[in-house]
This record gives structure tokens, C-alpha cells and sequence, in this order.
């Protein structure tokens, strides 16, 4: 192994545990990115930070602050970021300016930061200050930190995750509508974690009407509530949903102009958000653009074979998280999603599979559309 080969290997050992860092802001850092730093003198750690929320200080000033309170001198020393220091002042102080202080040495940067007040800034200033900067090192697992983040900076839209449940002959319901239970209690858990690291949790008004869900995460300890998002085109929601009981916010998007079913939902608890739409539903490019201004990066749909089919044909899904359980409903049971049929196997959609693995009884799989098809 070469002298260059050893320095990459270093090198990714420690933007490993940058990345491991991170993720322990994986449900709570959201809107902003998760970003986790080791700060190395010699082959010694002395300081270890992640960014925890937003509002809180950056996983660079963390790391100064550990190592700072640990006695260390940070100064010649290497840091080791998964992604690119800011070099604005957005809701804390830009992190750039704060290595410069420090008198760090090197940065080592995982993944460049797609947030246009960013966007290669922050190395530019680095760099400008005499610092030594590598980019690039774990980049994509880096990057895999914050899909949803990402999407919406570059896409202005976030990262949308169409979760279903369906037999193994691919049906979501009984033919007399009955659902609950077709997945075991592990699979449903694992869905509250899915909830709990995204942004906003979407069904439409059919899955509101039929099963009055609560779209909260239920897990032991305290959790932050996603937003829930429930599309009812004529605002035919009951005010006594079991939502508007929960904590946490739910925004109802419409195409209605009614001014007293508005106000009936929102004394309920609701707000109301009004985009254009068509005999098929509302615009859902629209809805998505709306989330994105919100700072929504991930949103989680719940819905049944209508929404889902609709945000299909629409180009708008960005994974599947399919949960098939070990049961057979039959020819009477309710489809996985409403699409116009393809003519021939050239119009299928095609679809990547990212990974499959067991939960519990059932299947979890993981798939995302082929781009450009």
C-alpha cells in the first residue's frame, strides 16, 4: 500500500466518525443538515461535535467547544467535516470564521454543501484564510446524510417517501376495506421512525375518512412531531379528527374557496392552504413547493392508491418503502396504487431496488424510480 493510499485510508477513518457523529442529529436536527466533526492533533482526538437543532451551534463549534472544555489547543490541529462549513450568518454565526479563529490547520470536508448560501463559500473562505482544505472524502456517504436536505436545495421540492403496506400478491386491504393489521407490530414501530425524521407525514382525505389516523410518532420518550399534511381538494375533513387532538401542527391544502368549511377546520385546529387544482386533484408540484418553503425536507406519504398513484404518475416519488407481510388477500382485495395500466412493458415504471431486509415477520423494501426512463 502506497504512502497516498495510507492517507486516504486515515482520512476516511476519521470522516467515518464524523459521519457516526451526525447521525445522532439524525431526528433532531432537522430543517437543517446533520452534520457531525472531529477535530485530530496528531493521531489524537480532542474534540468531537454534531449538529443537535436548529438554532443550536453547528457541529464545528461543538467540536471546538469539546475540545476546548477537555483542555486541548486546538490550534495546528485537523478537522474533519462531513459537510462543508457555512460562511454565512443564517440562524448561528458562520462556522468558517470560527476554524479561522481557532487556528486550525486543515479541513477535510466530506460532502460540499448544495444550500446556494453555501454552495463552495465556505471553502472558498478557508482557503482564502490559509487553511489546507480536502474535499471529497466519503462524499457520497456523506451526502446520503441529508437526501432530503439536498433535494431541496437543489430541486425546491423535498425528498418525497411514499410509504406502503401490502400482502404478498400486493394487495393493501380486504375487499371489505379492512387494513389494520396487515404488517406486525415491528414493522409499525419501524414506520413511527420514519415519521420521527421527517418534516411533514401527507395522506389524503380517503385515508383521513377511512381511518382517522393520528399521524404522530408514538415511541418511548419525547419526540418531536412531524407535520401533518392531510390533501382535501373540497374540504370535506370532520372538524373532530383524532389529529387535531394530538400536539404538533396539521395544514390542510384545497382547491375550495369555502370560507365557512375553512373556518370550521380552523377552529378545529387546522390551517388552511389554498393551490390550484383540477378535475384529478390538487397540484401537487404545487403542495410539494409549499412544504419546501416551510423547510420540509422529507415528507413521509401515508396515503392509499390514489395519492400514491397520483404522485407516481406525476414523477414525484423519490423512494418507496414497501412493508409486504406473509399473507395472501386475494383477487377481491384493494390494489397497491391507482395507475393508468401500461400499454406494454415499456411503459412500466421502473424501479431500483436499494435494499430489502426482514422486520419481524414481514419484508421491508426499499426501491426508488430509474431516473430518465
Amino acid at each position: 500500500m502506497s504512502a497516498d493510499d495510507v492517507r486516504i485510508r486515515v482520512h476516511e477513518m476519521y470522516m467515518q466518525r464524523a459521519i457516526e457523529l451526525a447521525r445522532r442529529g439524525w431526528y433532531t436536527a432537522k430543517p437543517n443538515p446533520r452534520v457531525g466533526c472531529v477535530i485530530l492533533a496528531g493521531t489524537r482526538i480532542i474534540g468531537d461535535g454534531w449538529h443537535a437543532r436548529a438554532g443550536e451551534p453547528h457541529a464545528e463549534r461543538n467540536a471546538l467547544a469539546d475540545a476546548e472544555a477537555r483542555g486541548f489547543d486546538v490550534k495546528g490541529a485537523t478537522a474533519y467535516v462531513t459537510l462543508e462549513p457555512c460562511a454565512h450568518t443564517g440562524r448561528t454565526p458562520p462556522c468558517t470564521q470560527a476554524l479561522i479563529e481557532a487556528g486550525i490547520e486543515r479541513v477535510v470536508v466530506g460532502a460540499q454543501d448544495p444550500n446556494p448560501s453555501v454552495d463552495g463559500q465556505g471553502i472558498d473562505a478557508l482557503r482564502a484564510a490559509g487553511i489546507d482544505v480536502i474535499t471529497g472524502v466519503l462524499g457520497e456517504r456523506c451526502a446520503a446524510l441529508n437526501a432530503g436536505f439536498n433535494q431541496r436545495m437543489t430541486s425546491y421540492r423535498p425528498r418525497v417517501r411514499v410509504k406502503l403496506a401490502m400482502s404478498l400478491d400486493g394487495r393493501t386491504a380486504a375487499a371489505d376495506g379492512t387494513s389494520q393489521w396487515i404488517t406486525g407490530e415491528p414493522a409499525r414501530e419501524d414506520v413511527h421512525r420514519l415519521r420521527a425524521e421527517s418534516g411533514a407525514v401527507m395522506i389524503g382525505r380517503g385515508t383521513c375518512v377511512a381511518d382517522d389516523p393520528s399521524l404522530t410518532v408514538r415511541l418511548p420518550g419525547e419526540w418531536d412531531q412531524p407535520l401533518r399534511v392531510v390533501l382535501d381538494s373540497q374540504l370535506a375533513m370532520a372538524t373532530d379528527a383524532k389529529m387535531f387532538c394530538q400536539s404538533g401542527e396539521t395544514l390542510v391544502f384545497t382547491a375550495s374557496d369555502d370560507e365557512d368549511k375553512t373556518g370550521a377546520l380552523e377552529e378545529a385546529g387546522a390551517r388552511v392552504a389554498r393551490v390550484g387544482g383540477d378535475s384529478t386533484g390538487l397540484d401537487l408540484a404545487r403542495v410539494l413547493g409549499v412544504l419546501a418553503e416551510r423547510e420540509i425536507n422529507d415528507v413521509l406519504v401515508e396515503a392509499g392508491p390514489t395519492l400514491a398513484g397520483a404522485l407516481t404518475q406525476a414523477g414525484l416519488v423519490d423512494e418507496y418503502i414497501i412493508y409486504m407481510a406473509p399473507q395472501l388477500i386475494g383477487d377481491t382485495g384493494r390494489g397497491l396504487m391507482s395507475l393508468a395500466g401500461a400499454v406494454g412493458l415499456d411503459d412500466a415504471t421502473r424501479l431500483v431496488f436499494d435494499n430489502a431486509e426482514p422486520v419481524g415477520a414481514d419484508l421491508k423494501i426499499t426501491a426508488r424510480p430509474v431516473k430518465d426512463q
